[in-house]
């Protein structure tokens, strides 16, 4: 934008229209996308808001604060610039709202503005994501490792815990091995009351509040400003990434609220819907939010993300969930059944994926075993699945003792593998030594995707073996 525009904000009295968090102004000329605009009562009260659309002669301006109380009276001036927060790394241990505001006690962030939208990575600077994060989950870090620059989702449904499971990440993730910074950016979507307070509370309680970054969105805030939460996160990510050289988690929670206020400002628009009232170009709004994840050559930092969203209807086919799995590197899903069972987190990890896992685990990174040990773990849990849904017709009796032996271990791959407790932090090397207790259950003969040099390394009887020997040596 010219220096010029940015030096003589334009203020219209030409308000003709306001629908839902819309602002209609005519006459307009001059006007950016995107322009962050204030909007003045004729009382004095002062409200933000960006332009949504433009025309020849015409704006559209979502509104943050809402619109409730506004009339036609109302003028409006365009700043010439877009929305931007300030940023530097006194961010880590604050709170804000979903604008970007400090909403806690701490004085105002004094630093360097950015544009919300941030800036776009060139896709021949990136690096290929290739290192791990331990999150202390089991389910994650054994059968479908997060690896920093990584974009994996969790898919939960309505009545899951699936903001526990959040703030247990947030909470306990680590850059194993390494003496690097780390930091986490929760950014809560359309969450009650309750939850923020239980977000906020949990991290002071366990005194990990020093290490993140908390945007809060509540149900009751305008929708607009549920679509700028995400992105004042992500820009104050991409800062202490990029420019501080540490390595950060965003956790987004719940992507399917951010998706409900699309669907709302894209009404208030009349615009035409696509899938399920949806606007047609979610896929590619979603995509600028999914895509600032990533390492970039020559910068020592990084950003790894965790959009949580809920399945309307649990269903796995809706248009939120389809068009992520679209973008993103794999997905983990929390299971209803297994949350019946009183398995916590409730992680069912055959249909989970994290297509990245392989470039993130081995020699070096986690242990040299963790592939076949994740390969064989799964392969067995499938089978007692098989013979679970087969006992439900023939009995457990009428099993052969092949299945009823792949019966047990599924049973307890879920109560001790899989359920942990919810302060449980369990390292890479406690999550593999665990897979190989259980699989000693099976006959070495059974473990067919896993190495006899491996097995004869790893698996509990031959290190029994080997202590015995040196001990008594």
């Amino acid at each position: 934008m010219s220096s010029a525009r940015l030096a003589i904000p334009k203020e219209y009295r030409t308000v003709s229209q306001i629908r839902g968090p819309l602002l209609f102004v005519e006459r307009t000329a001059g006007v950016a996308y995107g322009e962050l605009v204030k909007v003045y009562t004729p009382y004095g009260e002062e409200r933000r808001g960006r332009v949504l659309d433009v025309s020849e002669n015409a704006a559209v301006i979502q509104v943050f604060e809402g619109t409730h109380g506004l009339d036609l009276g109302c003028y409006v001036r365009f700043t010439g610039d877009v929305l931007r927060i300030p940023v530097s790394e006194d961010v880590v241990g604050r709170v804000f709202d979903g604008s970007g505001r400090a909403i806690d006690d701490g004085p105002a962030i004094i630093g360097e503005k950015r544009d919300i939208n941030g800036a776009p990575i060139n896709p021949a600077a990136r690096e290929f994501p290739h290192d791990p994060i331990q999150t202390g989950i089991s389910a994650i870090d054994g059968m479908n490792t997060l690896v920093r620059g990584q974009k994996l989702p969790l898919f939960s449904c309505s009545g899951l815990p699936h903001n526990m499971v959040a703030e247990q990440i947030a909470r306990q993730a680590t850059v194993p091995g390494q003496e690097e910074e780390f930091a986490v950016v929760l950014v809560a979507m359309g969450v009650t009351a309750d939850d923020a307070r239980f977000f906020k509370s949990s991290f002071e309680r366990q005194g990990v509040l020093d290490k993140i970054v908390l945007v809060l969105n509540l149900a009751d805030d305008p929708p607009v400003e549920r679509l700028i939460a995400p992105r004042v996160g992500l820009t104050m990510a991409e800062y202490l990434a990029f420019e501080c050289d540490m390595h950060v988690l965003v956790i987004l929670t719940d992507m399917t609220n951010y998706c409900e206020a699309l669907r709302e400002i894209s009404a208030a628009r009349e615009e035409v819907p696509a899938r399920r009232g949806y606007p047609g170009y979610m896929y590619t709004d979603l995509a600028t939010i999914y895509e600032r994840a990533g390492r970039i050559r020559g910068k020592k930092g990084s950003i790894t993300q965790i959009p949580i969203l809920t399945m309307p209807g649990d269903d796995r086919t809706h248009p939120v969930p389809d068009l992520t799995g679209y973008i993103t590197e794999g997905q983990i899903y929390l299971d209803r059944a297994l949350w019946r069972k009183g398995v916590y987190p409730p992680i069912d990890v055959l249909p989970s994926l994290s297509r990245l896992m392989r470039e993130g685990i081995g020699a070096g990174r986690t242990r040299e075993d963790h592939r076949e040990l994740s390969d064989q773990l799964y392969y067995a849990y499938a089978e007692g699945r098989d013979a679970r849904d087969l006992a439900k017709v023939i009995g457990e009796e009428s099993l052969s003792k092949r299945d009823q032996m792949y019966l047990r271990f599924a049973h307890e791959f879920e109560v001790r593998f899989i359920n942990q407790g919810y302060y449980e932090n369990r390292s890479f090397e406690e999550t593999l030594d665990l897979g190989w207790e259980l699989l000693v259950m099976f006959p070495e003969s059974e473990l067919k995707r896993i190495e006899e040099e491996t097995i004869r390394k790893y698996h509990p009887k031959y290190r029994k073996q080997e202590k015995g020997q040196s001990a008594s040596g």
